[in-house]
């Protein structure tokens, strides 16, 4: 099943870019085609690490455990879209221009949003391979990638601090990481209470 649905996948994350540059190509960008390639670079950046992060809930859930196997793909994408991104604002806003970047990141608190979360997926990407889970270990890895929590939330501060009248879309994106961190600590405290009545059962 997963040997199929990967190349699918594959494409179909390849989507966005697809219909972006052909927005470009046939001039559909607007006025502003900048403004439109990094909004929305960061709106499949934040997508994908959002899709990322259900991959584990919907895979208990339902119970379609080779669901997992996606999980790598999906978050690598993430990354992807989320280079994108910092490019359009590097180079086709900011022509490489550091000292310009430097006064963005200490005066505009919604680039400095933008840079942690982007910081943040860059050991998520170099440690996404089997070879760094083996020289890892599970549970440092495991660990280690809970700071894709704090990136998706980073991301969404972001958006938040950039848009300036409607905030509807970054407050659906925050939405759901709120469900998702919510499940993720329901399920902690499940696995606290199968553990402990064990415990007692022992015991006893």
């Amino acid at each position: 099943m997963l040997r199929y649905f990967k190349p699918v996948l594959f494409l179909a994350c390849l989507g966005p870019l697809a219909t972006l540059a052909w927005r470009g190509f046939h001039m559909q960008l607007g006025a502003n085609p900048i403004e439109a390639i990094t909004h929305a670079t960061g709106d499949w950046t934040l997508t994908f690490l959002l899709i990322t992060l259900s991959v584990t809930p919907v895979r208990k859930l339902t119970r379609q455990y080779w669901l997992i196997g996606l999980r790598r793909m999906i978050g690598l994408f993430a990354f992807f879209y989320g280079t994108l991104h910092l490019m359009t604002y590097v180079w086709l806003d900011k022509f490489f221009a550091l000292h310009e970047m430097l006064a963005d990141i200490a005066k505009r608190r919604f680039i400095t949003a933008g840079m942690t979360a982007f910081a943040l997926m860059i050991p998520l990407a170099l440690t996404s391979s089997k070879w760094a889970i083996r020289k890892m270990g599970g549970k440092r890895w495991l660990a280690l990638h809970r700071l894709i929590y704090f990136s998706a939330a980073a991301g969404i501060i972001h958006y938040l601090w950039l848009v300036k009248a409607d905030k509807k879309k970054p407050l659906e994106y925050a939405l759901v990481l709120a469900v998702l961190l919510l499940y993720r600590v329901a399920a902690w405290i499940g696995s606290r209470g199968t553990f402990m009545t064990k415990v007692s059962t022992s015991e006893g």
